[in-house]
């Protein structure tokens, strides 16, 4: 009998309503159960979810899912990164306040994951522009700054005259803002900061405990923090051209051994001696002011032309007092950055070599591999930058690198300038404080109060919140609580005199930097329930994209030892396991002629196979359309698919399944229509299979079969069973797909003998057994349809609530095994064999070997010596 074709609209949304209806996926923290947290980085509310979202959501609610059906209590919760200028910009462009366009599109985005089928703690959402999340945050601030944690200091930053902000160092191209185009001014502003440097080494050594992360992201987080073993070296200016006051250069070194290829030092323009050299020279003042208006990130500085001044200032070598080296000023040295100086060493680093062969320096060659020759070794365009054998070194040739590191290091160690040591052992860190002053409305207001009496005063946490004003505008550029006739304007809580609230806000980093904490006792007046926070935590497993694998994570390892050292928590880490997902790719399409043609959709378009090519033409014109590469999905190449239309057109389900199946989940996945195609097939077929079989499937108990017509069909599906349980413990969801796709192409046949009335109970038990395993190790990537197969069945209770299913290792066992063939103890061949065949039957299937055969020519073997399931050793 034809069964209806499997209906999506109606099953969907019917099962998110029952689970709903039965709380199934909030959590009780009380619960005696082992706990498993399982979370992926939540999103900003910016009105519509993407594929992006749909693969990393799907990803952690098949393990969520998963370790539910496992017997943990799985915490799954979900909020919203809510801050940030976007809401500003949307504000000023479109007469709409941030809080009113953030609420907005958390209401949009959050009805479109409740179609995906998410089994999401709802009960514990929030988001972080809630008053009551922030008030937790600026609790959090006063007890950082209460433990030394946070401070206050004039530092340069990238400043846009235009929207008068701040810019990070990445909004910052080519000198100019990301947005307003202008060209950015270095402003010397009072900042908060955040000391994260004080657990810089901590941060750096609990890496190699973090074995459940990706080794990549452990080594850029290992490379952010930059721990460096080198040398401190003083040098002195000479006399005649040291500017007033200033007699000597210091600088940070990881080589001294490279000391005698020095053929320049590089200052920063804004070091006190280029400062000083400015004030005389107008030309070094007008290249200081063109370095200030570049971007300051190390990106920056590694992608720009190395530009330099001379100042005229002449520095003498440490080694040798009479060699005299030229000073100059450089775009690419940070004040930010060790001493805000360093010593060019040409032959031995790129940038250096690149900068002198710019400026007519010398290039010598100090440094040659172990097996070079010194009288012909040259660096010609490319540094030598490994290590090796000193050479034009004096007294270091010969040496290898590190002896050169040590005897220079003793030497300027025990060489007095003035009354101080020429040069000091040193570890020097890359990792500079957390910089979290933003000049912005929509952001976290910073607890604090300035009175010109009393200074710095944080606000009393009694006082807190401090709320942000809902009666702000934004027809002016700058921050609008600046100008707020009100706000601003507070008692001094030590004077009473009247004083002013700080009005930059937190940078939003900090918001995602501990609420996966705050999830585990939203409900909570402190900031964390630490028995709830210590059992939680840390997230078993964290969910999200690379581009996140630096900053957020390092922040948020930062912050947890901070909440541990304010009482908060006791955990170190915050994450235990980490997977970073590929993202969603697409062709892009375009109509006219070359890279002046028009970006086009995949909707408004068709594609054909025309002689064995793909043709794509636009669906209202039919005029061609060029077919151009695979990238990010991205509204500017409008090579995006709207979720919304996937779900709506095919399910959510399918949408699941395909995000899940085409590849690696830590690997890009290419979206195409016909593999979403492929993925609904595969959804109605499950569902003919099931459905058409239920009526004789239900009149039996599922049973595995030991023996008989239905022993094969057990051993298949409880192999996958295992298989797939494996898989899904090492988030392999691609390789799991494809077991499925086999298991239900093997249960085929006997599904539709079943729904013909063929076959014994035995076998019909066996069956059931099979298929509701099916159901059970599909359910967590496609939930709707698993619930509607298991109520097929007749199971009265939710599928998510059922156990995972138990294989049976009897079953799981290969049938065959391979062993070796020896011929007088030397291996001729290999043999499959059944693995309980007896003595004579190996015997046997050996002897008939080709490999055997041709060594016997026709003749008896001596022995035949079976060592059961091991080997087989033919004596001849």
């Amino acid at each position: 009998m034809a069964t209806e074709r499997y209906n999506p609209r109606d099953a969907e949304p019917r099962w998110q309503q029952k689970w709903n209806e039965a709380k199934v996926f909030e959590t009780d923290n009380s619960d005696p159960r082992e706990k498993y947290y399982v979370l992926e980085m939540f999103p900003y509310p910016s009105g519509r979810i993407h594929m992006g979202h749909v693969r990393n959501y799907a990803m952690g609610d098949v393990v969520a899912r998963y370790k539910r059906a496992r017997g943990y209590n799985v915490l799954h919760p979900m909020g919203w990164d809510a801050f940030g200028m976007p809401a500003e910009n949307a504000a000023r462009d479109n007469k709409t306040h941030p809080k009113s366009w953030t609420y907005q599109n958390i209401e949009s985005m959050k009805k479109q994951l409740k179609a995906m089928g998410l089994s999401l703690d709802w009960s514990r959402e929030f988001a972080t522009c809630d008053v009551e999340y922030y008030q937790r945050q600026q609790h959090l601030f006063l007890e950082m700054m209460e433990k030394g944690l946070v401070y206050r200091k004039q530092s340069k930053v990238n400043w846009d005259p235009v929207d008068q902000t701040v810019l990070a160092n990445e909004q910052v191209i080519d000198g100019r803002g990301w947005r307003s185009g202008a060209l950015v001014e270095q402003r010397e502003l009072v900042q908060w900061f955040f000391k994260i440097t004080e657990f810089s080494q901590d941060l750096l050594d609990a890496l190699d405990d973090l074995d459940q992360w990706p080794e990549k992201v452990r080594l850029m987080q290992k490379n952010w923090i930059g721990r460096s073993e080198g040398l401190t070296i003083r040098w002195e200016v000479v006399p005649s051209t040291a500017p007033a006051d200033e007699s000597e250069i210091t600088v940070y070194t990881t080589r001294p051994d490279t000391l005698f290829g020095a053929s320049f030092l590089a200052i920063a323009a804004d070091h006190p001696i280029a400062k000083a050299a400015a004030a005389k020279n107008p030309a070094i003042e007008e290249f200081a002011e063109e370095c200030r208006r570049q971007g300051t990130s190390l990106a920056a500085l590694e992608t720009a032309e190395k530009k330099g001044i001379d100042t005229g200032i002449r520095v003498k070598h440490p080694l040798d007092p009479s060699w005299e080296l030229p000073v100059y000023v450089a775009n690419f040295v940070l004040m930010d950055y060790g001493t805000g100086a360093i010593f060019g060493c040409p032959s031995g680093d790129q940038r250096d070599l690149d900068f002198a062969r710019k400026y007519g320096l010398p290039v010598v060659p100090v440094v040659m591999p172990a097996d070079g020759d010194a009288a012909s070794f040259t660096v010609g365009d490319t540094a030598y930058t490994d290590d090796g054998v000193m050479i034009n070194s004096r007294f270091l040739d010969g040496k290898t690198t590190d002896e050169a590191f040590q005897i220079v290091a003793d030497k300027l160690s025990g060489t007095m300038l003035g009354n101080m040591p020429q040069g000091e052992r040193k570890v020097n860190f890359r990792l500079r404080d957390w910089g979290i002053s933003r000049q912005r409305y929509w952001g976290c207001p910073i607890p604090v109060i300035h009175c010109d009496d009393c200074g710095v005063v944080p606000v009393p946490k009694k006082d807190l919140p401090v709320q942000l004003p809902d009666d702000v505008t934004f027809d002016l550029p700058g921050n609008p609580l600046d100008r707020h006739p009100t706000w601003r304007h507070v008692a001094c809580p030590q004077c009473g005199k009247d004083a002013r609230r700080e009005t930059d806000t937190m940078d939003t980093f900090v918001d995602s930097s501990w609420y996966f904490t705050r999830f585990t006792a939203p409900w909570q007046d402190d900031p964390t329930d630490p028995a709830a926070a210590n059992h939680w935590l840390p997230v078993d497993q964290y969910i999200g994209g690379i581009e996140h694998a630096i900053l957020h994570l390092l922040y948020s390892r930062f912050f947890t030892r901070a909440m541990r050292e304010t009482g908060h928590v006791d955990v170190k880490e915050p994450f235990k396991g980490l997977f970073t997902q590929g993202m969603v790719v697409h062709e892009t399409y375009r109509r006219g002629a070359g890279q002046a043609g028009e970006w086009v959709s995949p909707a408004e378009i068709k594609i054909e196979e025309v002689d064995g090519k793909r043709r794509a033409t636009m669906l209202n014109t039919g005029e061609e359309v060029t077919i151009g590469s695979i990238e990010k999905m991205s509204k500017s190449k409008k090579n995006v698919v709207d979720p919304d239309d996937i779900i709506a057109s095919y399910g959510a389900d399918t949408a699941r399944f395909f995000v899940l199946s085409d590849s690696p989940p830590d690997r890009d996945v290419i979206w195409s229509e016909a593999g979403v195609e492929g993925a609904h097939r595969f959804t109605q077929r499950l569902w003919r299979l099931i459905s058409e079989a239920s009526a004789n499937l239900k009149t039996v108990e599922r049973k595995p079969a030991k023996e008989g017509e239905g022993l094969a069909i057990s051993q298949l599906a409880h192999k996958t069973l295992k298989a797939v349980q494996a898989d899904l413990d090492k988030l392999a969801f691609n390789k799991a797909v494809a077991r499925i796709y086999e298991l239900v192409n093997a249960l085929a046949a006997p599904l539709t003998d079943v729904a013909a009335g063929k076959g014994d109970e035995a076998y019909r038990a066996a069956v059931r057994d099979a298929a509701e395993i099916l159901i059970q190790i599909v359910a967590p990537m496609t939930p709707h349809l698993a619930e509607e197969c298991w109520a097929a069945l007749g199971n009265q209770n939710m599928l998510a609530h059922a156990a995972w299913p138990q294989f049976d290792e009897a079953l799981t066992v290969e049938n065959d095994v391979t062993v070796p063939v020896q011929i007088n103890g030397k291996k001729r061949a290999e043999l499959t064999i059944a693995r309980d065949a007896d003595q004579t039957a190996v015997e046997a299937a050996v002897l008939a070997l080709d490999a055997v055969k041709a060594v016997l020519e026709g003749r008896a073997p001596k022995k035949i010596i079976v060592v059961p399931q091991r080997i087989v050793n033919i004596v001849v």
